[in-house]
């Protein structure tokens, strides 16, 4: 079992802890991966979540035009190109 023991330190608003990297090869954890963060009684759990790719409609249900810019494609002329 790896252990470490950290210092919770102040990241903007929010409490942060970096993890080292023996524990996160231990726990298969690795960079941009998604966790889920959980309280169990009086511990804090890590749990990797599964990356599983999203289909075009889930992909297409978190598009939103007022974060995204606007239309997908534009409808009218931007250079040269012919419609």
């Amino acid at each position: 079992m790896t252990v470490a023991v950290l210092d919770i330190k102040q990241w903007g608003n929010n409490l942060g802890v970096r993890l080292p990297a023996a524990v996160a090869r231990a726990a298969h954890l690795s960079v941009d991966q998604r966790v889920r963060v959980s309280v169990e009684g009086a511990q804090v759990v890590i749990t990797p979540l599964a990356d599983t790719p999203l289909t075009l409609d889930q992909r297409l249900a978190q598009f939103d035009p007022a974060r995204h810019g606007g239309e997908a494609m534009a409808s009218e002329r931007l250079g040269v190109e012919r419609w």
